[in-house]
């Protein structure tokens, strides 16, 4: 004669219910993952890639002041300058 023993049916739902709780957190995890991902491309893609005049014209400005100040001898001027707008 075998006995069967069936044990806990709360202890069996817990351990199920618990099981099932951690797939679906590490499932949302993943997703939360992919959607930052998504997101950080987006950013990425929509990013100028170089700087617009008005930047430029910022910076050559700025070079412009070192230079009247001393900072700046008219060859480091000239490089600096021809550096930002890519020539």
């Amino acid at each position: 004669m075998v006995i069967v023993r069936r044990g806990h049916p709360i202890l069996g739902a817990a351990i199920v219910g618990g099981v099932a709780y951690k797939v679906g957190q590490a499932g949302a995890q993943k997703q939360a993952a992919q959607q930052a991902q998504q997101q950080a491309q987006q950013q990425a893609a929509a990013a100028p890639a170089a700087p617009d005049m008005s930047q430029k014209y910022a910076q050559i400005e700025q070079l412009n002041r070192l230079k009247q100040s001393g900072a700046l001898t008219d060859e480091e001027f000239q490089r600096e300058k021809q550096k930002i707008l890519g020539s």
